[in-house]
């Protein structure tokens, strides 16, 4: 029988019983469900909130529909892409909040951009002036 040495890695598949941290991460079918039904409440009240005009004041309405999407986006990271901090001694966390970083800055940037473009348009010419005003 072969034995390997203590100091050497073992490259073995795991048995189903075995809870090695390396694999820890991976869904269960009660994670799945619970990131599910979380992410169905998580949808089903901003739209309520949208189409059923509960709440009269439209910005505190943004802001809440916003506040829940980013509550849904941890959900989606958590439930089912399993990010978390030990996973790959946190490297997809940093490579996550990488990509985060960049995303809100080229989102940011765009619409700056879009913003300072419109601001500093030239005057519409006379022509298309009078023929907004005659329709």
């Amino acid at each position: 029988m072969n034995h390997p040495s203590p100091s050497a890695p073992e490259h073995g598949t795991p048995h189903p019983g075995d809870h090695d941290a390396g694999h820890s991460h991976h869904g269960s079918l009660r994670g799945y469900l619970t990131g599910f039904v979380l992410a169905a409440i998580l949808t089903i009240i901003p739209f309520w909130l949208v189409m059923g005009h509960a709440i009269s004041s439209s910005l505190a309405t943004i802001l809440i529909v916003l506040g829940l999407a980013v509550v849904q986006i941890v959900v989606h990271v958590v439930y089912f892409l399993h990010l978390d901090t030990r996973s790959e001694s946190g490297w997809n966390m940093l490579a996550f909040i990488f990509t985060i970083v960049l995303v809100v800055i080229v989102l940011g940037a765009s619409v700056w951009v879009m913003y300072n473009e419109n601001a500093n348009m030239m005057p519409m010419s006379p022509q298309y002036t009078n023929h907004r005003q005659g329709s």
